[in-house]
């Protein structure tokens, strides 16, 4: 997956969250209050489900979540060959 085609897949599933609210990609929109911490598993089970990433332990650090950039960091980390 290339970094635009992740971008764009964050930014769709992100965008009922921010109603209409601008994010750069690196705001952080934990601390923008646009989600919660549930809205956290949700995030991950999108990564999964819909992105097809099998996160493991060693993922699942905080910056790897809070930002639009640090998604698409992981994403295409985890789905280069």
């Amino acid at each position: 997956m290339t970094h635009d085609d992740a971008r764009q897949r964050i930014r769709e599933f992100l965008a009922p969250q921010l109603a209409g609210q601008p994010l750069a990609d690196s705001d952080d929109f934990f601390a923008l209050g646009y989600v919660n911490s549930l809205f956290a598993m949700q995030l991950a089970q999108f990564l999964e489900r819909d992105l097809g990433l099998a996160l493991r332990p060693e993922d699942m650090d905080f910056d790897n979540f809070r930002t639009v950039d640090g998604l698409v960091r992981l994403v295409t980390a985890k789905t280069v060959v």
